[in-house]
């Protein structure tokens, strides 16, 4: 994995710097390109080809063209042979120069010819023109700034920031999209200006201006086989995604929750691999957070070489930290535990493959159950639902613990009661209108270009190609919280300490295959993950598939009225922008409620938290920016 950089002039010093501040994404090597016209930086994690011949940028053979990339392309061997066959010599054994040759030969549309995750630019000096892909689907970031005829463009934001041209501001637009969604969607970025390259797409400039394609788009099919026949394929795809990544000159591991999609991971790598598999779990003191027993398990079965690591609540010097990574807000409560997961796999492995993709891929999570519960609350009449049945469960106290019945329950009114609009995804959204009227200030608002909060969820699940519900509300899942929470945690933390992270569940073959599927198959009655726990039951436990779904998330509800109360308090109360944006009256309110245990207000809480460091980190808490 690496970090890339370049913008259209000539500035060898500029260049070094943007460079420099992604050495985290490439200890290892760094390089650079400048001429007139263009200039490109480059620093390398060495996963293949560990020589100096790997060095970016690389070229082809008459050094006319030029390539800085970070990602891996799986299918580069085979890809490699076509292109000797074709003429194309090299020198080199890397993946990357791959891809020079690949836009030699068949231009842009090379990229519909590689298989991996990668965000890359050529510059084609004949053409006098830039080139930038991103994958399909959107595992490695790419950002841009554009201003004619100005344009930049990095692996993190953080990169852009460094040139002169821009001027840091907040979008106010960006603000109210995170503080419901807890990240920005794409293309926004907290910075104005600063644009994300849409996964799927690529992005062309040339002569002061730019040109934006998509060359991938994912596409439902309305077949239907028998399940045998859709269980034998699963296993068969996912089994050979995995086996494809584990192409590899430095020592490789899994992350390994003990949840079903990772346990599958260690299982495949287990079959192929000559040692054991290096594995990691994370845990807390509080058991109904922790994974550890499940984990131990699934590491006993395959006999992998296990690591176990312990999280406690007094890591907030670490999580200021993730923000500077993270390089825009986001509330993920799993941040933290991935972030120490990485730091302890990098002391033994250089790669790490984990379970990310599964959940959007068979429709894993809980929100998928609640929408289809939701058709039938719905037939209740508007006021009894309302005035009734929402009345009283917003009455009853929050557990503790992280599940639970009341828990469950009030989650799920909460949810069914913003609007129809935001589909599954209503339980993922933590805002509503009347808290926004009591905790936003008015210079706020109208500050707002499109404050329609659930938007981007119903165009995606509308522009959907197919009528099944559920496997709609997948493509939504994968054009929005995929794409711009999970992969964004997974790539920043890991790159926050040089590991490369492989994700088998989104190879695009094992992606478009599971667009074949029913979605009644994803989701049986209310069994998420259907067809999937039918595809491994030969390779897993039955307790192991059908065990409740965890994840990563940590006891932050709990930390909030304890360990870390003072910390929060202080935070909110000396805030710049809170007290810029928000009514500070209203918000004591909620710190109050929630210190008492009468509400869970964690989200929004931890999500204004987030805010203020982040704004301390690249604003220096200055209000002016705003």
């Amino acid at each position: 994995m690496c970090g890339i950089c370049g913008f259209t002039w000539s500035d060898e010093s500029l260049i070094e710097q943007m460079a420099a501040i992604l050495s985290h994404r490439g200890p290892d090597q760094k390089g650079k390109l400048i001429d007139d016209h263009i200039s490109l930086g480059h620093r390398r994690l060495s996963i293949i080809d560990l020589s100096e011949r790997g060095r970016q940028p690389l070229h082809n053979e008459d050094e006319s063209i030029f390539i800085v990339h970070n990602g891996e392309v799986y299918n580069f061997k085979a890809l490699r042979g076509l292109l000797e066959n074709k003429g194309h010599t090299f020198y080199s054994d890397t993946d990357t120069e791959v891809i020079v040759h690949a836009y030699e030969q068949w231009g842009p549309d090379c990229v519909r010819r590689l298989r991996g995750m990668f965000a890359f630019a050529v510059w084609d000096s004949n053409k006098q023109e830039l080139f930038l892909a991103r994958d399909r689907l959107g595992i490695k970031p790419l950002f841009y700034f554009f201003d004619a005829p100005v344009f930049i463009f990095a692996s993190e934001i953080k990169s852009i920031l460094l040139a002169p041209q821009i001027k840091r501001e907040v979008d106010p637009t960006a603000l109210y999209h995170y503080l419901g969604y807890e990240y920005v969607p794409a293309p926004l970025t907290m910075f104005k200006g600063i644009k994300k390259v849409l996964p799927g797409h690529t992005l062309t400039y040339k002569e002061g201006a730019i040109a934006t394609q998509r060359y991938w788009e994912l596409s439902f099919t309305d077949t239907r086989h028998d399940e045998n026949y859709y269980a034998t394929r699963i296993y068969n795809l996912l089994k050979e995604s995995v086996e494809s990544r584990l192409v590899s000159d430095v020592p490789i591991g899994a992350f390994l929750s003990g949840g079903i999609d990772s346990s599958a991971i260690v299982g495949f790598m287990s079959q192929r691999m000559d040692e054991p598999v290096k594995t990691f779990s994370i845990g807390y003191e509080d058991e109904t957070f922790s994974e550890f027993e499940y984990a131990q398990q699934v590491s006993d079965l395959f006999g992998t070489d296990h690591t176990e690591i312990l999280i406690d609540p007094y890591s907030m010097d670490l999580y200021e930290n993730i923000i500077w990574h993270l390089d825009e807000p986001m509330s993920e409560f799993s941040l933290l535990p991935v972030y120490i997961f990485c730091q302890h796999a990098r002391k033994d492995v250089t790669v790490s493959l984990s379970g990310e993709g599964g959940d959007e891929l068979f429709a894993g999570y809980e929100r998928f159950i609640a929408s289809r519960l939701d058709t039938y609350y719905q037939k209740l009449p508007n006021p009894v639902r309302r005035n009734v049945v929402s009345t009283i469960v917003n009455k009853l106290p929050p557990q503790p613990q992280k599940k639970g019945v009341i828990n469950l329950m009030k989650r799920f009114i909460e949810g069914s009661d913003r609007p129809i609009q935001g589909r599954q995804m209503r339980w993922q959204y933590f805002s509503d209108s009347s808290e926004e009227k009591k905790l936003y200030s008015t210079s706020f608002t109208s500050q707002i270009e499109s404050p329609t909060p659930l938007y981007s969820v119903d165009k995606y699940f509308q522009s959907c190609n197919i009528h099944d519900t559920v496997n709609r509300e997948i493509f939504v899942e994968m054009k929005t919280y995929l794409v711009d929470n999970v992969l964004v945690k997974v790539d920043r933390m890991s790159m926050a300490h040089s590991l490369e992270v492989r994700v088998p569940y989104l190879d695009h073959l094992l992606v478009e295959f599971c667009a074949t599927v029913p979605g009644d198959l994803k989701l049986k009655g209310l069994t998420t993950k259907y067809i999937f726990k039918k595809a491994i039951a030969k390779l897993l436990p039955i307790n192991i598939i059908h065990r409740p779904k965890q994840g990563y998330s940590f006891p932050i509800k709990n930390w909030l009225r304890t360990a870390l109360k003072d910390y929060m308090m202080d935070l909110l109360e000396h805030s710049a922008i809170i007290k810029h944006y928000f009514n500070t009256s209203y918000l004591s309110k909620l710190i109050e409620q929630h210190i008492r245990g009468t509400h869970n207000h964690s989200h929004r809480l931890w999500s204004l938290m987030t805010l203020e460091l982040w704004h301390r980190k690249f604003f220096g808490g200055d209000v002016e920016a705003l």
